[in-house]
């Protein structure tokens, strides 16, 4: 009261004044007193995450980021508490080692908190233990029975392909790698595929749902306890209200489908119904939901993005197309079936392009962040104190002519064959590293394999214009779209 009185202000005036006095005490401690103060970065990322989250809205945090490193160097400082890190032994100390993951991941479980997931976990103990009551059902050996099935839907997107080259339709290649994505989920998973392939569209506007709520994940992670208090509150999903609400209805869908589905087979859905009932006490229903959310939230833009990546590249090296090409008609496919994974992966050239096709565009282009423990953590001759977030960007590591020589920023998959590729091994994460790494590698890796080799065999591609750079937004995922081709049936294949 005396404090309005001396200085003539209304309440709200001068409460107005305290808080921007706070706010303005908290961004110079931040700016000029944190432990990270030395490290250069963007303006506003020195007292706060506001430079994260405009180049999240604008589409490319990963170009902005291998920009800031190429200036800046090593470390970049992102946010008040978040440095972007590129040295030579961040992927041993950040990735290869179980830190806890930062709290953004949190809002990874889908719908909401209740739903737990390997990826959602951020402490690594309990990560370790979630992903081992998940982890059979993605393994390579269990992958693989599916096989056939993922022949039929690469088999039937082959007909639609077909038919364009027929009547001389462009493709919109970003929807219809999604379509196959989805069905391909569909069958590995619940033993049916969803039916995008068949019906030519976005069932439920599916895709387009993804789409908006990838860049909402992507923004409420940054603020996961209002996320959490307000359309991440499980009240929000009794009255569908909650952004994620779509994917969980489809799988939800999908499961009791496949309840009255008599054809059902030993799928990913049928070992973790195994596992709910062999260990209730480690895996409880809501796990089995939120891993099979996960799968279909994450699986299909991931494989999408790769797909058009690998022929967004290589039909602007036609050298590397005759090359790969010719590999695999010497391997003599059958070529009225898709390409076998056992031929595909053991085409040495074919895999350099796949290989480099992940270098060049990995599907995820926010930083993988990790926290400092209580003992601190040194890289190189930066100590970073307790608590401080460190991030690696795969597009940074992978664009870096430090690890990948001075064509860095050029698809060129020899490097991969030539004798200095061993030595980049060690800083190739498009699937992320150690125990953190993606558990649908296996699948990602067998599906885009057989995919792009069997379309590279059988089809001609060409863009309408090919003078035409393709568009693509990087929120979480970066998913290409707006790049319309031809494509012309091979004679050979007929």
């Amino acid at each position: 009261m005396l404090f309005r009185e001396v200085i003539g202000m209304s309440e709200p005036a001068a409460f107005a004044i305290l808080v921007s006095v706070f706010c303005i005490a908290v961004a110079l401690r931040r700016r000029y007193f944190s432990s990270i103060s030395d490290i250069p970065g963007p303006y506003f990322a020195s007292f706060s995450i506001l430079w994260q989250l405009w180049a999240i809205i604008q589409g490319h945090i990963e170009l902005k980021s291998i920009e800031l490193h190429e200036n800046l160097g090593h470390f970049v400082r992102i946010s008040h508490n978040e440095v972007s890190v590129s040295h030579p032994d961040a992927i041993r100390k950040i990735l290869l080692t179980p830190l806890r993951k930062a709290d953004w991941y949190k809002v990874m479980a889908l719908p909401d908190h209740r739903f737990q997931t390997p990826m959602s976990e951020v402490d690594p103990k309990i990560r370790v233990l979630r992903a081992k009551n998940v982890a059979p059902a993605y393994t390579l050996s269990h992958i693989v029975k599916s096989e056939s099935y993922i022949d039929d839907r690469i088999s039937l997107l082959s007909m639609r392909l077909t038919s364009f080259s027929t009547s001389k339709t462009p493709v919109e290649f970003d929807k219809w790698f999604n379509y196959l994505a989805f069905d391909v989920i569909g069958e590995v998973t619940f033993s049916r595929a969803f039916g995008f392939l068949e019906a030519g569209k976005d069932l439920g506007g599916s895709i387009a749902n993804s789409r908006i709520l990838t860049l909402y994940v992507t923004l409420a992670g940054f603020f996961y306890s209002l996320h959490k208090a307000t359309l991440g509150n499980p009240i929000m999903e009794r009255w569908g209200l909650m952004p994620q609400q779509h994917i969980f209805d489809t799988t939800k869908r999908a499961i009791q489908i496949r309840q009255r589905n008599p054809d059902v087979r030993n799928d990913m859905l049928s070992l973790w119904l195994q596992q709910l009932q062999d260990a209730p006490e480690k895996f409880q229903e809501n796990d089995m939901y939120g891993v099979v959310n996960a799968t279909v939230g994450a699986g299909a833009d991931t494989v999408s993005a790769s797909l058009q990546a690998f022929f967004y590249y290589m039909i602007r090296s036609p050298k590397c197309i005759e090359r790969a090409r010719k590999e695999i008609e010497d391997a003599r496919t059958d070529g009225m079936k898709p390409v076998s994974f056992e031929v595909a992966r053991q085409l040495p050239y074919f895999q350099a392009c796949l290989k480099e096709t992940w270098r060049m565009h990995t599907p995820v282009g926010l930083g993988l962040a990790r926290v400092v423990p209580d003992q601190g953590l040194t890289i190189g001759e930066k100590h970073f104190e307790a608590g401080t977030t460190l991030s690696i960007n795969q597009w940074v590591i992978h664009r870096s002519k430090e690890f990948f020589g001075e064509d860095a920023g050029v698809f060129n998959p020899d490097r991969w064959i030539e004798p200095r590729g061993q030595a980049m091994e060690q800083y190739y994460i498009p699937f992320g590293a150690g125990y953190n790494s993606c558990p649908g590698r296996n699948l990602a890796n067998l599906e885009v394999s057989k995919t792009a080799a069997t379309l590279l065999r059988d089809f001609d591609i060409r863009q309408v214009d090919p003078e035409q750079d393709w568009t693509y937004e990087a929120h979480f995922t970066a998913v290409p779209y707006g790049w319309p081709c031809y494509v012309q049936r091979r004679e050979r294949s007929l």
